[in-house]
């Protein structure tokens, strides 16, 4: 379980977090909305710890994680999977390298063939068997955000971060990600926290959504009662999504 309590984040004069409050229950698929610039991205690097914030709280599994000694937030940092927005593949280096990349720099004492094993495994669960020998260069744009899923699953995770999972896809491949993204909840059981301005996105894949507004979380509901809520902000923010 995560808990964001009174989080606030400023860059200069720029205030993007202004008091955040959010419980997130494990298991759940929670998709985080917002229009651009609104502090999605800033609140998910605040959920792993990737920035400190200036008030208030992130508590995972019941520690907060400002307040934890580097050698502890690494670990619980192994409880994440983050498929970044553009993937984030390493152009040098090939799908088997950027998938293990995880387990080999920290260490985790598997041997070669155990490692081999994992990243077959996790390319077979992303529908990509046989590409371990592939670049960056030779892959779609929809492949590549699959590698990138597949790295982001490889150290097992209990929960999973998309930052912008369907952002400079076709239509085609959006649907595939997002029956994807479903499809792992459901057969890994992990908690997924989608950031995403795609309606379409959020209705396919969250059980819940939280809709940040003015730094804030401004509602909090399922996909239904967003879409049905007559809150003229809501309204306007939904129509102006062209969902």
């Amino acid at each position: 379980m995560i808990e964001i309590i009174g989080l606030h984040k400023s860059f200069g004069k720029n205030h993007v977090l202004r008091g955040v409050n959010l419980l997130i229950n494990t298991g759940e698929s929670l998709a985080i909305i917002g229009r651009s610039g609104c502090g999605k991205s800033v609140l998910l690097k605040h959920i792993v710890g990737l920035l400190i914030p200036d008030d208030g709280v992130v508590k995972v599994d019941g520690e907060i994680i400002s307040e934890i000694e580097k050698k502890d937030l690494y670990k619980i940092r192994r409880k994440f999977g983050f498929l970044f927005q553009g993937a984030a593949l390493f152009d040098s280096m090939t799908v088997y390298e950027n998938v293990s990349l995880p387990l080999v720099e920290n260490n985790t004492g598997f041997s070669k063939s155990e490692i081999d094993d994992a990243v077959s495994e996790k390319l077979e669960l992303v529908g990509l068997p046989g590409t371990q020998k592939l670049k960056p260069a030779e892959l779609s744009g929809g492949m590549k955000k699959r590698v990138g899923l597949a790295r982001a699953l490889i150290t097992n995770p209990e929960y999973v971060l998309y930052d912008e999972p369907t952002t400079g896809l076709d239509p085609v491949m959006s649907d595939a990600i997002d029956d994807l993204i479903k499809e792992l909840n459901e057969k890994l059981n992990v908690t997924s926290i989608i950031v995403t301005h795609d309606m379409f996105s959020v209705k396919n894949t969250a059980e819940k959504i939280s809709m940040m507004h003015e730094g804030k979380i401004y509602f909090t509901g399922t996909p239904q009662q967003i879409l049905e809520s007559e809150d003229p902000i809501i309204k306007k923010f939904i129509q102006r999504t062209g969902f």
